[in-house]
């Protein structure tokens, strides 16, 4: 079953409440493990990927993930980090405001995709630095795995 479709207040929330304290190798591992642990248990076919800047940190492509994936976290995490927003808030955004998304930005669309599924990473004394990204999924069902998982590490207080 997939997560209904957030609005893009509820977004905006989520985002202001996934800060982190910090960020280093160790918490984009413990991110990135915590996703693919979940995709683990419930046979998701995900590629996943927490970058630092656009340098992948952790990469992984689970069983049933294709090439592909990859390609769709590469231009779903340059929206998140160009932005400074999720892919899928720029995905609704986009479709609420009625704007074809790469011609408004004039970006070309090989490079960007607004499509959920890429949270940008935001430490609270550095701004945005990175973002952890699914790709396998519907892009609500992408945003919701990323989500869950900064949440976790958040909480937890460290990796």
């Amino acid at each position: 079953m997939s997560p209904i479709e957030p609005t893009l207040e509820e977004l905006t929330s989520q985002h202001q409440s996934l800060v982190l304290e910090r960020f280093d190798y160790a918490v984009a591992w413990a991110i990135g493990a915590y996703i693919r642990d979940a995709a683990t248990r419930q046979s998701l076919p995900i590629a996943i990927e927490v970058s630092h800047g656009n340098a992948p940190v952790f990469l992984a492509l689970m069983p049933g993930a294709t090439p592909d994936n990859i390609d769709w976290v590469r231009r779903k995490r340059a929206v998140a980090v160009r932005f400074h927003k999720s892919s899928l808030y720029m995905r609704i955004e986009a479709q609420h405001k009625n704007w074809d998304f790469s011609k408004r930005w004039r970006i070309p669309e090989a490079d960007y995709v607004a499509s959920g599924g890429s949270i940008p990473i935001v430490v609270r004394s550095a701004g945005v630095i990175g973002a952890a990204t699914v790709s396998g999924l519907t892009d609500v069902a992408d945003h919701a795995l990323v989500a869950d998982a900064l949440r976790a590490v958040q909480a937890d207080g460290r990796p």
